[in-house]
């Protein structure tokens, strides 16, 4: 039986090598990509194991001439799964369609 493909669109710290090889242990392949409707602020993320800082955050305008550039990757529902205990409660998964046409899971300011 064939896996559905899973795409997530990332703006931020899953498109670092560094982060993939800690969280997933293997580098992601990927392509450039585009989010409409959305903008990024900056929020500071104070206790996390790996991902300690500023961060980007997309945040919902609704305005079609905000964009969001990133990277959309084809990953495994396995791999969604444990990047979602990755992120912390001011993030939610959601799905969008991004400039490509592909329908992606992101995260967002939840």
């Amino acid at each position: 039986m064939k896996k559905a493909k899973e795409y997530l669109f990332s703006y931020g710290i899953l498109q670092k090598e560094k982060f993939q090889m800690e969280v997933l242990g293997r580098i992601l392949q990927g392509e450039s990509d585009s989010l409409r409707g959305y903008k990024l602020s900056l929020f500071e993320i104070k206790e996390h194991l790996i991902a300690a800082g500023h961060h980007p955050m997309a945040m919902p305008t609704g305005d079609k001439t905000d964009i969001v550039d990133g990277t959309v990757f084809e990953i495994s529902k396995q791999d969604l799964e444990l990047l979602d205990s990755y992120k912390i409660d001011d993030y939610k998964r959601t799905r969008e369609i991004l400039d490509s046409g592909k329908q992606a899971w992101v995260y967002i300011a939840g």
